[in-house]
Protein backbone atom coordinates (compact mmCIF):
# COMPACT_ATOMS: atom_id res chain seq x y z
CA UNK A 1 0.00 0.00 0.00
CA UNK A 2 1.18 3.78 -0.65
CA UNK A 3 1.08 6.52 1.43
CA UNK A 4 0.18 8.46 -1.68
CA UNK A 5 -2.65 6.45 -2.86
CA UNK A 6 -6.67 6.83 -2.52
CA UNK A 7 -7.08 3.90 -0.24
CA UNK A 8 -4.50 4.60 2.13
CA UNK A 9 -6.03 8.42 2.68
CA UNK A 10 -9.27 7.73 2.68
CA UNK A 11 -9.57 4.21 3.93
CA UNK A 12 -6.67 2.93 5.78
CA UNK A 13 -5.32 5.59 7.76
CA UNK A 14 -8.74 7.09 8.84
CA UNK A 15 -10.09 3.94 9.95
CA UNK A 16 -6.57 2.56 11.60
CA UNK A 17 -6.52 6.09 13.68
CA UNK A 18 -9.92 6.19 14.91
CA UNK A 19 -10.17 2.67 16.28
CA UNK A 20 -6.45 2.79 17.52
CA UNK A 21 -7.51 5.88 19.39
CA UNK A 22 -11.29 4.53 20.45
CA UNK A 23 -9.75 1.48 21.30
CA UNK A 24 -6.88 3.15 23.74
CA UNK A 25 -9.11 6.19 25.09
CA UNK A 26 -10.49 3.80 27.07
CA UNK A 27 -7.30 2.54 28.48
CA UNK A 28 -7.02 -1.05 26.67
CA UNK A 29 -3.60 -0.24 25.25
CA UNK A 30 -2.82 -3.70 25.12
CA UNK A 31 -5.15 -3.98 22.55
CA UNK A 32 -4.48 -0.47 21.18
CA UNK A 33 -1.33 -2.07 20.32
CA UNK A 34 -2.65 -5.29 18.71
CA UNK A 35 -4.79 -3.61 16.56
CA UNK A 36 -1.64 -1.04 14.83
CA UNK A 37 0.26 -4.76 14.55
CA UNK A 38 -2.61 -5.79 12.63
CA UNK A 39 -3.45 -3.14 10.71
CA UNK A 40 0.60 -2.70 9.82
CA UNK A 41 0.80 -6.24 8.77
CA UNK A 42 -2.38 -5.83 6.72
CA UNK A 43 -0.58 -2.28 4.94
CA UNK A 44 2.48 -4.73 4.75
CA UNK A 45 1.00 -7.40 2.98
CA UNK A 46 -1.44 -5.37 0.28
CA UNK A 47 0.83 -6.08 -2.07
CA UNK A 48 1.76 -9.88 -1.84
CA UNK A 49 0.32 -11.43 1.37
CA UNK A 50 2.27 -14.18 1.46
CA UNK A 51 5.36 -12.27 2.99
CA UNK A 52 3.06 -11.42 6.00
CA UNK A 53 3.88 -14.68 7.47
CA UNK A 54 8.15 -14.30 6.63
CA UNK A 55 8.00 -10.94 8.45
CA UNK A 56 5.93 -12.83 11.31
CA UNK A 57 8.39 -15.57 11.86
CA UNK A 58 11.20 -13.07 11.24
CA UNK A 59 9.88 -11.30 14.13
CA UNK A 60 9.53 -14.27 16.57
CA UNK A 61 12.98 -15.72 15.71
CA UNK A 62 14.51 -12.30 16.42
CA UNK A 63 13.02 -11.73 19.34
CA UNK A 64 13.47 -15.43 21.08
CA UNK A 65 17.14 -14.37 20.12
CA UNK A 66 16.88 -11.08 22.16
CA UNK A 67 15.19 -12.44 25.28
CA UNK A 68 18.29 -15.18 25.51
CA UNK A 69 21.11 -12.35 25.17
CA UNK A 70 19.22 -10.21 27.31
CA UNK A 71 19.54 -13.50 29.84
CA UNK A 72 21.72 -12.78 33.25
CA UNK A 73 24.68 -15.62 33.32
CA UNK A 74 24.60 -16.74 29.90
CA UNK A 75 28.26 -17.90 28.54
CA UNK A 76 27.07 -18.46 25.12
CA UNK A 77 25.76 -14.99 23.99
CA UNK A 78 28.63 -14.44 21.19
CA UNK A 79 27.39 -17.68 20.12
CA UNK A 80 23.58 -16.81 19.72
CA UNK A 81 24.26 -13.31 18.69
CA UNK A 82 26.44 -14.61 15.55
CA UNK A 83 24.10 -17.81 14.74
CA UNK A 84 21.04 -14.47 14.56
CA UNK A 85 22.95 -12.42 12.63
CA UNK A 86 23.62 -14.58 10.50
CA UNK A 87 20.28 -16.37 9.81
CA UNK A 88 19.20 -12.91 9.26
CA UNK A 89 21.75 -12.09 6.23
CA UNK A 90 21.13 -15.82 5.22
CA UNK A 91 17.42 -14.42 4.42
CA UNK A 92 18.30 -11.28 3.47
CA UNK A 93 21.18 -13.12 0.62
CA UNK A 94 18.79 -15.55 -0.27
CA UNK A 95 16.17 -12.79 -1.13
CA UNK A 96 18.12 -9.91 -2.34
CA UNK A 97 21.26 -11.52 -3.68
CA UNK A 98 20.91 -15.25 -4.37
CA UNK A 99 19.67 -13.99 -8.60
CA UNK A 100 22.97 -11.65 -8.70
CA UNK A 101 25.11 -14.44 -7.41
CA UNK A 102 24.03 -17.14 -9.64
CA UNK A 103 24.17 -14.57 -12.81
CA UNK A 104 27.74 -13.96 -11.92
CA UNK A 105 28.92 -17.35 -11.26
CA UNK A 106 27.37 -18.27 -14.26
CA UNK A 107 29.59 -15.42 -16.08
CA UNK A 108 32.61 -15.97 -14.59
CA UNK A 109 32.89 -19.79 -14.62
CA UNK A 110 30.51 -20.99 -17.84
CA UNK A 111 28.30 -22.54 -15.78
CA UNK A 112 24.07 -22.94 -16.40
CA UNK A 113 23.18 -22.91 -12.82
CA UNK A 114 19.41 -21.34 -12.62
CA UNK A 115 17.78 -20.41 -10.08
CA UNK A 116 13.32 -19.79 -10.08
CA UNK A 117 12.78 -15.80 -10.26
CA UNK A 118 12.65 -14.58 -6.57
CA UNK A 119 10.36 -11.63 -5.73
CA UNK A 120 11.89 -9.37 -3.06
CA UNK A 121 10.05 -8.71 -0.50
CA UNK A 122 9.23 -5.01 0.23
CA UNK A 123 10.81 -3.83 3.01
CA UNK A 124 13.27 -6.82 4.06
CA UNK A 125 16.22 -4.38 3.91
CA UNK A 126 14.97 -2.37 6.61
CA UNK A 127 13.26 -4.59 8.89
CA UNK A 128 16.39 -7.34 8.76
CA UNK A 129 18.64 -4.17 9.78
CA UNK A 130 16.35 -2.99 12.44
CA UNK A 131 16.07 -6.68 13.92
CA UNK A 132 20.06 -6.86 13.67
CA UNK A 133 20.52 -3.48 15.59
CA UNK A 134 17.97 -4.63 18.00
CA UNK A 135 20.42 -8.21 18.48
CA UNK A 136 23.33 -6.21 19.09
CA UNK A 137 21.65 -3.80 21.68
CA UNK A 138 20.19 -6.83 23.47
CA UNK A 139 24.01 -7.95 23.84
CA UNK A 140 25.49 -4.98 25.05
CA UNK A 141 22.66 -4.54 27.68
CA UNK A 142 20.99 -1.47 25.90
CA UNK A 143 17.19 -2.77 24.97
CA UNK A 144 15.59 -2.76 28.13
CA UNK A 145 11.81 -3.64 27.37
CA UNK A 146 10.95 -7.03 26.29
CA UNK A 147 7.08 -6.96 26.00
CA UNK A 148 6.37 -9.10 22.69
CA UNK A 149 3.51 -6.97 21.53
CA UNK A 150 5.48 -3.80 21.73
CA UNK A 151 8.04 -5.42 20.04
CA UNK A 152 5.73 -6.49 17.18
CA UNK A 153 4.94 -2.97 17.23
CA UNK A 154 8.40 -1.68 17.03
CA UNK A 155 9.44 -3.51 13.45
CA UNK A 156 6.16 -3.98 12.03
CA UNK A 157 4.71 -0.20 12.59
CA UNK A 158 3.56 0.88 9.28
CA UNK A 159 4.84 4.63 8.87
CA UNK A 160 8.36 3.09 9.03
CA UNK A 161 8.13 -0.57 8.10
CA UNK A 162 8.88 -0.18 3.58
CA UNK A 163 11.43 2.36 3.53
CA UNK A 164 12.64 3.32 6.87
CA UNK A 165 13.49 4.71 9.27
CA UNK A 166 16.07 2.20 10.51
CA UNK A 167 14.55 2.59 14.04
CA UNK A 168 16.59 2.21 17.28
CA UNK A 169 14.93 -0.29 20.21
CA UNK A 170 15.55 2.01 22.81
CA UNK A 171 14.20 4.83 21.02
CA UNK A 172 10.87 3.26 20.03
CA UNK A 173 9.73 1.15 23.17
CA UNK A 174 9.60 3.85 25.86
CA UNK A 175 7.02 5.34 23.54
CA UNK A 176 5.44 2.83 22.85
CA UNK A 177 4.95 2.15 26.99
CA UNK A 178 3.57 5.83 27.86
CA UNK A 179 -0.02 5.96 28.19
CA UNK A 180 -0.32 9.51 26.58
CA UNK A 181 0.51 7.59 22.98
CA UNK A 182 -3.00 6.42 23.24
CA UNK A 183 -5.21 9.45 23.78
CA UNK A 184 -5.58 11.47 20.58
CA UNK A 185 -3.41 14.86 20.68
CA UNK A 186 -4.53 17.96 18.98
CA UNK A 187 -0.66 19.23 18.53
CA UNK A 188 0.68 16.10 17.72
CA UNK A 189 -2.31 15.71 15.05
CA UNK A 190 -1.53 19.14 13.49
CA UNK A 191 2.04 18.62 13.73
CA UNK A 192 1.17 15.17 11.87
CA UNK A 193 -1.33 16.26 8.89
CA UNK A 194 1.21 18.97 8.02
CA UNK A 195 3.68 17.60 7.77
CA UNK A 196 2.27 14.72 5.88
CA UNK A 197 0.71 17.20 3.41
CA UNK A 198 3.97 18.48 3.14
CA UNK A 199 5.44 15.23 2.08
CA UNK A 200 2.52 14.52 -0.30
CA UNK A 201 2.71 17.40 -2.48
CA UNK A 202 6.89 17.14 -2.71
CA UNK A 203 6.00 13.50 -4.12
CA UNK A 204 2.92 14.33 -6.32
CA UNK A 205 4.09 17.59 -7.59
CA UNK A 206 8.14 17.14 -7.40
CA UNK A 207 9.53 14.06 -7.68
CA UNK A 208 6.56 12.34 -9.71
CA UNK A 209 6.70 15.59 -12.38
CA UNK A 210 10.38 15.57 -12.67
CA UNK A 211 10.26 11.89 -13.20
CA UNK A 212 8.98 12.13 -16.60
CA UNK A 213 12.32 13.68 -17.91
CA UNK A 214 15.25 11.25 -16.56
CA UNK A 215 13.70 8.41 -17.42
CA UNK A 216 13.95 9.16 -21.22
CA UNK A 217 17.47 10.59 -21.00
CA UNK A 218 18.67 6.62 -18.57
CA UNK A 219 16.48 5.04 -21.78
CA UNK A 220 18.66 6.54 -24.70
CA UNK A 221 21.90 6.15 -23.51
CA UNK A 222 20.71 2.58 -22.77
CA UNK A 223 19.46 2.04 -26.34
CA UNK A 224 23.12 3.12 -27.38
CA UNK A 225 22.02 6.75 -28.41
CA UNK A 226 24.80 9.41 -28.52
CA UNK A 227 23.25 11.57 -25.49
CA UNK A 228 24.46 15.31 -25.74
CA UNK A 229 25.95 17.56 -23.23
CA UNK A 230 22.80 19.40 -22.28
CA UNK A 231 20.36 16.26 -22.26
CA UNK A 232 23.06 14.10 -20.05
CA UNK A 233 23.04 16.70 -17.39
CA UNK A 234 19.38 17.79 -17.62
CA UNK A 235 18.75 13.62 -17.23
CA UNK A 236 21.08 12.99 -14.70
CA UNK A 237 20.06 16.36 -12.47
CA UNK A 238 16.45 15.03 -13.70
CA UNK A 239 17.34 11.99 -11.53
CA UNK A 240 18.79 13.54 -8.52
CA UNK A 241 16.11 15.80 -7.92
CA UNK A 242 13.89 13.11 -8.53
CA UNK A 243 15.35 11.03 -5.80
CA UNK A 244 16.15 14.24 -3.51
CA UNK A 245 12.37 14.78 -2.79
CA UNK A 246 10.94 11.25 -3.45
CA UNK A 247 12.75 10.43 0.20
CA UNK A 248 12.24 13.86 1.43
CA UNK A 249 8.71 13.13 0.76
CA UNK A 250 8.72 9.88 2.16
CA UNK A 251 10.99 11.06 5.05
CA UNK A 252 7.64 13.77 5.91
CA UNK A 253 5.16 11.47 5.78
CA UNK A 254 6.71 9.01 7.82
CA UNK A 255 7.24 11.24 10.40
CA UNK A 256 3.71 12.97 10.07
CA UNK A 257 1.71 9.39 10.13
CA UNK A 258 4.47 8.59 13.16
CA UNK A 259 3.27 11.84 15.05
CA UNK A 260 -0.28 11.14 14.45
CA UNK A 261 -0.25 8.36 17.03
CA UNK A 262 1.82 10.43 19.40
CA UNK A 263 5.15 8.78 18.28
CA UNK A 264 7.89 10.57 17.16
CA UNK A 265 10.31 8.51 14.66
CA UNK A 266 14.12 9.77 14.12
CA UNK A 267 14.62 12.45 11.52
CA UNK A 268 16.03 10.71 8.06
CA UNK A 269 17.04 13.25 6.05
CA UNK A 270 18.03 16.88 6.54
CA UNK A 271 18.67 18.70 3.14
CA UNK A 272 21.69 16.70 1.95
CA UNK A 273 22.37 18.75 -1.03
CA UNK A 274 23.01 21.79 1.26
CA UNK A 275 26.23 19.78 2.79
CA UNK A 276 29.96 21.19 2.08
CA UNK A 277 31.07 17.98 2.03
CA UNK A 278 30.83 14.62 1.62
CA UNK A 279 31.63 13.51 4.86
CA UNK A 280 28.14 16.11 6.16
CA UNK A 281 26.04 14.54 2.80
CA UNK A 282 26.34 11.41 4.84
CA UNK A 283 25.02 12.59 7.45
CA UNK A 284 22.49 14.49 6.03
CA UNK A 285 21.09 11.96 3.72
CA UNK A 286 19.58 8.67 4.86
CA UNK A 287 20.45 9.49 8.29
CA UNK A 288 19.57 6.32 9.79
CA UNK A 289 21.32 3.61 7.38
CA UNK A 290 24.72 5.69 7.95
CA UNK A 291 23.86 5.97 11.77
CA UNK A 292 23.97 1.87 11.40
CA UNK A 293 26.56 1.15 8.78
CA UNK A 294 28.91 3.80 11.46
CA UNK A 295 27.97 1.90 14.69
CA UNK A 296 27.68 -1.89 13.29
CA UNK A 297 29.99 -2.15 10.34
CA UNK A 298 32.06 0.88 10.27
CA UNK A 299 33.48 1.03 14.12
CA UNK A 300 33.52 -2.89 14.35
CA UNK A 301 35.83 -2.82 11.86
CA UNK A 302 38.22 -0.71 13.98
CA UNK A 303 36.89 2.77 12.77
CA UNK A 304 39.34 4.93 12.88
CA UNK A 305 41.33 3.24 15.48
CA UNK A 306 44.02 1.71 13.92
CA UNK A 307 45.90 4.21 11.47
CA UNK A 308 45.17 5.92 8.85
CA UNK A 309 45.04 3.23 6.13
CA UNK A 310 43.23 1.34 7.88
CA UNK A 311 40.43 4.01 8.51
CA UNK A 312 40.04 4.56 4.56
CA UNK A 313 40.28 0.75 4.03
CA UNK A 314 37.06 0.71 6.57
CA UNK A 315 35.34 3.79 4.93
CA UNK A 316 35.23 1.94 1.43
CA UNK A 317 34.38 -1.20 2.96
CA UNK A 318 31.44 0.42 4.73
CA UNK A 319 29.89 2.36 1.67
CA UNK A 320 30.84 -0.86 -0.63
CA UNK A 321 28.85 -3.16 1.48
CA UNK A 322 25.85 0.13 1.82
CA UNK A 323 25.92 0.07 -2.29
CA UNK A 324 25.33 -3.60 -2.08
CA UNK A 325 22.61 -3.07 0.77
CA UNK A 326 21.08 -0.62 -2.20
CA UNK A 327 20.45 -3.07 -4.62
CA UNK A 328 22.23 -6.14 -6.22
CA UNK A 329 23.55 -5.33 -9.10
CA UNK A 330 27.16 -3.96 -10.06
CA UNK A 331 25.78 -0.10 -10.60
CA UNK A 332 25.45 -0.25 -7.02
CA UNK A 333 28.57 -1.24 -5.72
CA UNK A 334 30.48 1.03 -7.87
CA UNK A 335 27.86 3.98 -6.42
CA UNK A 336 29.08 2.87 -2.92
CA UNK A 337 32.83 2.62 -3.73
CA UNK A 338 32.76 6.11 -5.19
CA UNK A 339 31.45 7.32 -2.14
CA UNK A 340 33.79 5.19 0.39
CA UNK A 341 36.75 6.96 -2.30
CA UNK A 342 34.84 10.54 -1.88
CA UNK A 343 34.88 10.17 1.96
CA UNK A 344 38.36 8.88 2.26
CA UNK A 345 39.39 11.93 -0.19
CA UNK A 346 37.62 14.42 2.15
CA UNK A 347 39.20 12.68 5.57
CA UNK A 348 42.57 13.24 3.63
CA UNK A 349 42.37 16.23 3.06
CA UNK A 350 40.74 17.30 6.18
CA UNK A 351 43.98 16.16 7.70
CA UNK A 352 46.48 17.28 5.20
CA UNK A 353 44.66 20.81 5.59
CA UNK A 354 44.49 21.09 9.56
CA UNK A 355 48.27 19.70 9.99
CA UNK A 356 49.81 20.84 7.02
CA UNK A 357 48.26 24.22 6.12
CA UNK A 358 47.58 24.77 9.72
CA UNK A 359 43.84 26.10 8.67
CA UNK A 360 41.16 26.26 11.22
CA UNK A 361 38.11 23.80 9.58
CA UNK A 362 35.80 25.74 11.65
CA UNK A 363 36.22 29.20 9.99
CA UNK A 364 36.22 28.16 6.12
CA UNK A 365 35.52 31.86 3.95
CA UNK A 366 31.96 32.18 2.06
CA UNK A 367 33.69 31.44 -1.22
CA UNK A 368 35.49 28.24 0.52
CA UNK A 369 31.98 26.94 1.87
CA UNK A 370 30.31 28.02 -1.53
CA UNK A 371 33.11 25.70 -3.42
CA UNK A 372 32.69 23.09 -0.89
CA UNK A 373 28.91 22.80 -1.88
CA UNK A 374 29.27 22.59 -5.14
CA UNK A 375 32.35 20.27 -5.91
CA UNK A 376 30.03 17.78 -2.98
CA UNK A 377 26.91 18.37 -5.72
CA UNK A 378 28.97 17.55 -8.79
CA UNK A 379 30.14 14.65 -6.84
CA UNK A 380 27.20 13.04 -5.91
CA UNK A 381 25.24 13.81 -8.94
CA UNK A 382 27.73 11.60 -10.73
CA UNK A 383 27.89 9.02 -8.50
CA UNK A 384 23.94 8.95 -8.71
CA UNK A 385 24.19 7.89 -12.44
CA UNK A 386 25.60 4.88 -11.29
CA UNK A 387 22.98 4.70 -9.02
CA UNK A 388 20.43 5.41 -11.44
CA UNK A 389 21.47 3.34 -14.54
CA UNK A 390 20.89 -0.22 -15.81
CA UNK A 391 24.03 -0.99 -16.31
CA UNK A 392 27.75 -0.22 -16.31
CA UNK A 393 27.58 0.43 -20.23
CA UNK A 394 24.14 2.76 -19.61
CA UNK A 395 26.58 4.97 -16.98
CA UNK A 396 29.31 5.31 -19.17
CA UNK A 397 27.15 6.58 -21.85
CA UNK A 398 25.71 9.09 -19.46
CA UNK A 399 29.08 10.05 -18.27
CA UNK A 400 30.06 10.08 -21.81
CA UNK A 401 27.67 13.21 -22.22
CA UNK A 402 28.17 14.84 -19.29
CA UNK A 403 32.10 15.40 -20.63
CA UNK A 404 31.34 17.01 -23.25
CA UNK A 405 31.98 14.01 -25.62
CA UNK A 406 29.42 13.69 -27.46
CA UNK A 407 28.77 17.27 -28.27
CA UNK A 408 26.61 20.27 -26.67
CA UNK A 409 23.00 18.86 -28.24
CA UNK A 410 22.74 16.37 -30.78
CA UNK A 411 19.36 16.18 -32.85
CA UNK A 412 18.00 14.04 -31.00
CA UNK A 413 17.93 15.96 -27.83
CA UNK A 414 14.41 16.62 -26.24
CA UNK A 415 15.53 18.77 -23.60
CA UNK A 416 12.40 21.45 -22.95
CA UNK A 417 12.16 24.66 -20.93
CA UNK A 418 9.36 23.24 -19.22
CA UNK A 419 12.15 20.78 -17.65
CA UNK A 420 14.96 23.78 -17.23
CA UNK A 421 12.45 26.09 -15.27
CA UNK A 422 11.40 22.55 -13.10
CA UNK A 423 15.17 21.74 -12.47
CA UNK A 424 15.78 25.63 -11.61
CA UNK A 425 12.84 25.80 -8.99
CA UNK A 426 13.84 22.12 -7.45
CA UNK A 427 17.67 23.26 -7.39
CA UNK A 428 16.81 26.81 -5.47
CA UNK A 429 14.16 24.52 -2.82
CA UNK A 430 16.99 21.93 -2.45
CA UNK A 431 19.81 24.23 -2.21
CA UNK A 432 17.96 27.08 0.06
CA UNK A 433 14.86 26.78 0.94
CA UNK A 434 13.95 26.00 5.38
CA UNK A 435 13.07 22.02 5.07
CA UNK A 436 10.31 20.42 7.55
CA UNK A 437 12.29 19.85 10.17
CA UNK A 438 13.51 23.38 10.43
CA UNK A 439 10.00 24.71 9.81
CA UNK A 440 8.63 23.25 12.52
CA UNK A 441 11.84 23.51 15.05
CA UNK A 442 9.64 24.72 18.17
CA UNK A 443 7.52 21.52 17.39
CA UNK A 444 10.43 18.70 17.11
CA UNK A 445 8.90 16.93 13.93
CA UNK A 446 10.73 13.85 14.77
CA UNK A 447 14.02 12.40 17.28
CA UNK A 448 16.89 15.34 15.91
CA UNK A 449 19.48 12.26 14.74
CA UNK A 450 21.09 14.97 13.40
CA UNK A 451 24.16 15.58 15.27
CA UNK A 452 24.22 19.57 14.62
CA UNK A 453 21.62 21.98 15.86
CA UNK A 454 18.81 22.18 13.93
CA UNK A 455 18.30 25.48 13.57
CA UNK A 456 14.91 28.23 12.22
CA UNK A 457 14.25 29.62 9.43
CA UNK A 458 15.52 32.87 9.08
CA UNK A 459 12.47 34.08 7.34
CA UNK A 460 9.81 33.99 10.53
CA UNK A 461 6.95 33.67 7.98
CA UNK A 462 8.27 30.22 7.14
CA UNK A 463 8.20 28.65 10.70
CA UNK A 464 5.17 27.01 11.30
CA UNK A 465 2.82 27.34 14.07
CA UNK A 466 -0.52 25.85 14.89
CA UNK A 467 -2.52 28.59 13.49
CA UNK A 468 -5.64 28.70 10.65
CA UNK A 469 -3.22 30.58 8.36
CA UNK A 470 -0.89 26.87 8.09
CA UNK A 471 -4.04 24.67 8.60
CA UNK A 472 -5.52 26.50 5.18
CA UNK A 473 -1.79 26.22 3.86
CA UNK A 474 -1.44 22.43 4.65
CA UNK A 475 -4.79 21.76 3.45
CA UNK A 476 -4.20 23.47 0.02
CA UNK A 477 -1.30 21.62 -0.54
CA UNK A 478 -3.10 18.02 0.22
CA UNK A 479 -5.97 19.14 -1.84
CA UNK A 480 -3.99 19.70 -4.88
CA UNK A 481 -1.66 16.69 -4.58
CA UNK A 482 -4.81 14.46 -4.07
CA UNK A 483 -6.21 15.88 -7.41
CA UNK A 484 -3.36 15.26 -8.78
CA UNK A 485 -2.43 12.07 -8.15
CA UNK A 486 -3.18 10.34 -11.82
CA UNK A 487 -1.72 7.38 -11.47
CA UNK A 488 -0.09 5.75 -8.56
CA UNK A 489 4.12 5.87 -8.19
CA UNK A 490 6.04 3.64 -5.42
CA UNK A 491 8.83 5.60 -3.37
CA UNK A 492 12.15 4.69 -5.19
CA UNK A 493 12.88 3.62 -1.64
CA UNK A 494 10.47 1.10 -1.51
CA UNK A 495 13.10 -1.15 -4.06
CA UNK A 496 15.97 -1.21 -1.20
Amino acid sequence: MLFNSYVFIFIFLPVTTLVFFAIGGRGHHRVASAWLVLTSLVFYGWWNPKYVALIMASICFNYAAGVMLSAEGRNNKKLILAVAIAANLALLGYYKYANFFVDNLNALAHTGLTLEAIILPIGISFFTFTQTAFLVDAYKGEAREYNFLHYCLFVTYFPHLVAGPILHHKEMMPQFAKASTYRPSSPDFAVGLTLFSFGLFKKVMFADEIARYSTPVFAAASSGAAVGFAEAWCGALAFTFQLYFDFSAYSDMALGLGRIFSIKLPINFHSPYKAENIIEFWRRWHITLSRFLRDYLYIPLGGNRKGKFRRYLNLLVTMLLGGLWHGAGWTFIIWGALHGIYLALNHAFRAFRASVLGHDLSKSSITGRAAGRAVTFIAVVIAWVFFRAEDFSTAIAMLKGMAFMNGFMPAADVVTSKEIQLLALLFIIAMWAPNSQEMLKKHEAGLNTYKNTIEEPRLKLLSWSPTLTWAIIAAILAAVSILSMTKLSEFLYFRF
